[in-house]
C-alpha cells in the first residue's frame, strides 16, 4: 500500500499547479541519484562543461546564466520545486536545451554528482545563518566546501555572490585559514568599473531588492584544488573555541 501524503489545506492552488507542472517539465528532477556521473550523457546529451547554482531560488540567475554562455550546461539547486518553476517555465518558454532544474539537498551534493563532473559552482545570496551556532549551514562553509571539492574538476571555481557583510567576511577570513588565495575579492561590484559586465547586468530578485535597499554587492571566485581535509577540519573546531570563548566572556548568547 503506498504511503499517505497529506497536503495541508491551505496549500494554495496555484502551488500545487506549480509542483505537478515542474514534476512535468523536461529538464527537471527530483533528487536524481541515479544521474550521477551520466549528467552529459543522459541529460544535456553533449560533453560540455556543467556549472550548478546552489540554492537558486527561482533560478532567474541560472537562466540568464545559461543564455549568456550557450557551450556549457547549467544546473540550478534548490530544495523547493515551486520556486524553480519560475526559472523552469521561462526556460522552457525560451526553448533552452542547456539548462536544467533539480531539487536536492545541498549536504548530499557529492550523491548527485561524480568526481570531476562539474566545472564550475556558483553560490548567489544565500541564507547567511547569522548566528554563530548555525554557521555549518552556510553554504560557504568548510563543510560544504569539502563536498564541493569532491564534485568539482581540477582547477574548477566557486563563485559567491551576496549582500551580507558578515557572510562575505566570515568567508574571506575562512579562506585565508585555510591558505586558499581567491582568484577575486570585490567588495562592491557594481561600483567597481573594472567588475566583469556579467556580475553587473545579471542579477537576481533579491539583488535588485537589496540595491535598491542602498546595499552594496560583494564577490570573490576561488579555487579548492588545494583544500587540506585537516586544516578544514581544524578551522571547525578554531571557530566553534572562538564562540565558545565568546559566550564565556559574555560577548555573545550562544545564537
Amino acid at each position: 500500500m503506498p504511503p499517505l501524503i497529506v497536503i495541508p489545506k491551505l496549500m494554495s492552488k496555484q502551488k500545487l499547479k506549480r509542483f505537478a507542472e515542474f514534476a512535468d517539465y523536461p529538464h527537471t528532477f527530483d533528487f536524481a541519484y541515479q544521474l550521477k556521473g551520466k549528467w552529459n550523457e543522459v541529460v544535456f546529451k553533449n560533453n560540455h562543461p556543467i556549472v550548478l547554482e546552489l540554492g537558486c531560488g527561482k533560478g532567474e540567475y541560472t537562466v540568464a546564466l545559461a543564455h549568456e554562455n550557450p557551450e556549457k550546461n547549467f544546473l540550478g539547486l534548490d530544495i523547493k520545486s515551486n520556486r524553480m518553476w519560475v526559472g523552469a517555465k521561462k526556460a522552457l518558454e525560451n526553448n533552452m536545451s542547456n539548462v536544467g532544474f533539480m531539487r536536492a539537498l545541498m549536504d548530499r551534493i557529492s550523491e548527485l554528482f561524480a568526481p570531476g563532473e562539474v566545472s564550475e559552482i556558483w553560490i548567489t545570496f544565500p541564507d547567511p545563518f547569522i548566528r554563530h551556532r548555525s554557521a555549518k549551514h552556510r553554504l560557504t562553509h568548510t563543510r560544504f566546501l569539502r563536498l564541493y571539492k569532491q564534485i568539482l574538476r581540477p582547477d574548477g571555481v566557486v563563485n559567491f555572490k551576496t549582500d551580507s557583510d558578515e557572510l562575505f567576511a566570515f568567508t574571506q577570513n575562512m579562506l585565508q585559514y585555510l591558505n586558499i588565495t581567491p582568484e577575486i575579492v570585490d567588495y562592491n561590484v557594481h561600483a567597481n568599473p573594472e567588475a566583469e559586465p556579467m556580475l553587473k547586468n545579471v542579477r537576481t530578485y533579491y539583488e535588485n531588492l537589496f540595491l535598491k535597499r542602498g546595499k552594496t554587492i560583494k564577490f570573490t571566485r576561488f579555487k579548492l584544488d588545494n583544500l587540506q581535509e585537516e586544516k578544514a577540519a581544524d578551522f571547525e573546531v578554531w571557530f566553534e573555541n572562538e564562540r565558545l570563548k565568546m559566550v564565556s566572556e559574555g560577548k555573545s548568547t550562544g545564537l
